[in-house]
């Protein structure tokens, strides 16, 4: 086998098993671009997007530091009954500090009020384009478990692919000589395009 037959091989079955992230990545691309049509499509259900499951007196030592807000974090979704792996933890304001725990399908945000040890829970209700744009911006090694990382992984495992079947589809265009003129000026349209937007943007 030569090169340029395993290269058509590899280009082809690459491509292949790159589809579903192709797919996500693209379609979850379009609630990112038309945020406020999705937007207004929801409000015209006139559903309230978060529900309110708990609300009680909670007296809980908050530390002054940023650094231990999320061993903070894990108690106050132990308080709330709360078991996510995947969760974020930041300070609204002096007073107020927010958990935030998600997977693709929920997300439940939990509130303590620091002056008024109240602790409230909300769950999100689910909306699809909310479940594409997770999924595309989903990533980073900050959580904790295997699968999260997992995840992080196989995302770094297909963002080399992506570029291993650019490269071999390169390869393959330069391969039929009759091809280059035209694939030249795609490729310098794009690039043109790409730059002007990144310049003026």
């Amino acid at each position: 086998m030569t090169f340029s037959h395993f290269n058509r091989r590899l280009h082809l079955y690459l491509g292949l098993s790159l589809l579903p992230w192709f797919f996500m990545y693209g379609i979850s691309s379009l609630p990112f671009a038309h945020n406020q049509f999705f937007e207004k499509r929801d409000a015209a259900r006139k559903l309230p997007l978060w529900t309110v499951r708990l609300h009680r007196p909670l007296d809980l030592a908050v530390p002054e530091g940023e650094e231990n807000l999320r061993a903070l974090g894990a108690s106050l979704m132990k308080e709330a009954g709360i078991e996510s792996a995947s969760y974020g933890v930041y300070r609204q304001s002096p007073t107020q500090v927010n958990v935030y725990a998600y997977s693709f399908f929920k997300a439940t945000q939990v509130k303590y009020f620091i002056d008024r040890k109240i602790l409230t829970v909300e769950d999100r209700r689910f909306r699809w384009d909310h479940f594409l744009t997770g999924m595309h911006a989903r990533g980073g090694f900050e959580q904790e478990g295997v699968l999260q990382d997992s995840w992080s992984v196989i995302v770094d495992i297909v963002s080399g692919g992506m570029i291993v079947w650019i490269a071999s589809g390169l390869y393959m265009w330069w391969g039929v000589r009759g091809h280059r003129l035209w694939g030249c000026l795609a490729i310098l349209s794009g690039t043109l395009s790409f730059a002007l937007f990144t310049w003026r943007l």
